[in-house]
């Protein structure tokens, strides 16, 4: 676990950053467009940012990308997803992504949950 981490969420988000960084640094035009990119896709629109953020951890929970999970887990709960939200969501891509993206929500997710709400405590 990262030194400045004070959780496994928490050490994830910021390996992801790092990694992110470093790449930035190697592919610097690439980034900048990738980054536009999500930012324009993320932005508030018809589709509330809460409800990208939603959509979002349903599409990672059922491509069974783990630092996607995590981050879009964070990001349901910075936008104010209850947590019947996330889990209704949840429910939504099991229908279509069957026990690997439960086993993922009934673990990662809730991890995920429980350390953010315990550092925003």
């Amino acid at each position: 676990m990262d030194l400045h981490a004070s959780n496994q969420t928490e050490s994830a988000l910021l390996h992801y950053k790092e990694g992110l960084g470093t790449f930035t640094k190697k592919m610097p035009e690439l980034a900048s467009h990738f980054n536009a990119f999500t930012e324009e896709c993320f932005r508030e629109g018809t589709l509330s940012q809460k409800d990208k953020q939603l959509i979002a951890l349903g599409i990672s929970l059922y491509s069974q990308d783990e630092y996607c999970i995590i981050y879009h887990t964070k990001g349901c709960l910075d936008q104010g997803c209850s947590e019947q939200e996330i889990y209704e969501a949840i429910g939504v891509t099991a229908a279509f992504g069957g026990g690997a993206a439960m086993s993922q929500a009934v673990t990662l997710v809730q991890d995920c949950i429980n350390d953010l709400n315990n550092l925003s405590q």
